[in-house]
């Protein structure tokens, strides 16, 4: 059998799949499990996987795998399927543009795809600030074009991120990101002049927001300098840290100080980008308007795309030629973002993530109501949070955690975790899973809480 042949056996993704859960094996099931031997001799073992099967289809709220277990998908591929996998505008912009070219290089020979990209990037971003736009590959490429840009712009160094961030898996966001299994272990020695500060973590640490920024603008400002900070970068909520939630104010009085000394504020919206927390970014919810705002997965649908967005004055402070990539901006990507934005707009799914959060929260908060184990809930839209502790110390329990996830993806939802202490689950649900499906998922998370 060709490869081709293969595939057309394999039922089509997108929102006609029936939207249910469906167990017809044990995971992984016999075909899952023979995909897997192979991924264990053939693919480097430093690629892990969360999930014990081996998807075939996926749209709607549901990911179906090759033995025909349908899994409802509270992950969304890490936040990247937030417009709904094989989202029907997207296939077929993606379909038209595949049959008139896949590539030229934009360095090389520019197209129009692009170009409608950034003009969109530009509207949607926060701020009426004149702006410009580059595109790349990735969340960790965007960001650390980011940093160039911050660097060549303000002729400064020294770069500041905070405790518990993620921005990335190459060498320099490596440095960036506090955590260090399994991002950062025995991969150094990292990037130098990146600091790091405190951040704003209301249910750790207690302090109002004004507090919180307090101090971490006296960290900064003695142990690295003001005169010598290039850029401040930050996610406005944390993905991969737990998705923290700084309290009211904090944002705002960094933003305040990065102005008054002539650093650059750069959001790094990878992970709550693109109608994820019920706005198109989430710096909307605090009022602030960043610099420079990095962007990446759900702006694509699933297609590897990223982009840089920020003041025209910021971003044309690079010489010609001293931004790009062979890939970046892709015309299979960019009519794809083109596509996934038009979908988020006429399809209401903006206000669609907000009913999302509305259901997550209310559910987890009764469950944390009865269950002291739920040490608190929190987060906008379609990204929502549970964070696990123990209920006599408050302590992270990463094991309780573990648990749970596991028995969860047993029982046909894909939950994913997160945290330093890897004591959180968080909810990333496709935008498009229907209430039946989400409230059914939630089900499982508490029977399998109930269960440990």
């Amino acid at each position: 059998m060709s490869v081709i042949e293969s595939f057309t056996a394999l039922p089509l993704g997108g929102p006609s799949l029936p939207q249910e859960r469906r167990l017809v094996t044990d995971l992984p099931g016999p075909r899952s499990r023979e995909i897997l031997d192979r991924k264990a001799a053939a693919v480097a073992s430093g690629v892990g996987h969360t999930v014990p099967i081996a998807a075939v289809a996926a749209g709607g709220g549901v990911v179906v795998d090759a033995d025909g277990n349908s899994l409802i998908d509270l992950g969304s591929g890490i936040a990247v399927t937030t417009a709904g996998n094989a989202n029907p505008r997207v296939v077929a912009a993606v379909t038209e543009q595949l049959a008139r070219f896949t590539h030229t290089c934009f360095m090389i020979a520019p197209y129009e795809s692009y170009v409608a990209v950034a003009e969109a990037l530009n509207d949607l971003t926060p701020g009426d600030h004149e702006k410009r736009t580059a595109l790349f590959n990735s969340g960790a490429e965007a960001v650390e074009n980011a940093v160039k840009i911050a660097r060549k712009y303000t002729k400064r160094h020294a770069i500041v991120a905070f405790d518990h961030a993620y921005h990335g898996r190459t060498n320099l966001t490596m440095a960036l990101t506090a955590k260090n299994m399994p991002y950062k272990h025995g991969f150094g020695p990292f990037a130098g002049e990146i600091y790091r500060a405190p951040m704003s973590y209301p249910f750790r640490d207690g302090l109002t927001g004004p507090e919180a920024a307090k101090k971490a603008i006296l960290h900064i400002e003695k142990q690295v300098g003001a005169d010598n900070v290039a850029a401040v970068i930050i996610e406005p909520i944390q993905g991969e840290g737990g998705f923290i939630v700084p309290a009211d104010g904090f944002l705002n009085a960094l933003a305040d100080w990065c102005r008054e000394n002539g650093v650059v504020f750069i959001a790094d919206e990878v992970q709550t980008g693109f109608a994820r927390t019920g706005r198109w970014f989430a710096s909307e919810h605090f009022g602030i308007v960043p610099d420079l705002v990095v962007t990446a997965k759900g702006i694509a649908d699933g297609l590897p795309l990223s982009g840089v967005t920020g003041r025209a004055a910021m971003m044309d402070a690079t010489h010609t030629g001293g931004l790009g990539g062979t890939y970046g901006g892709n015309p299979l990507a960019c009519v794809a973002a083109l596509a996934a934005i038009e979908s988020y707009v006429e399809d209401g799914l903006l206000e669609r993530a907000t009913e999302i959060g509305d259901i997550l929260t209310s559910r987890l908060r009764a469950l944390a109501a009865t269950d002291a184990r739920i040490g608190d809930v929190r987060g906008f839209g379609a990204m929502i949070a549970a964070e696990f502790v123990d209920p006599e110390t408050g302590e992270p329990d990463g094991a309780l955690t573990a648990r749970v996830a596991k028995d969860c993806i047993a029982n046909g939802v894909i939950v994913l975790t997160c945290g330093t202490h890897g004591n959180i689950i968080r909810f990333l649900p496709p935008l498009t899973i229907p209430n039946h499906l989400l409230n059914e998922g939630l089900d499982v998370v508490e029977g399998a809480l109930a269960r440990d």
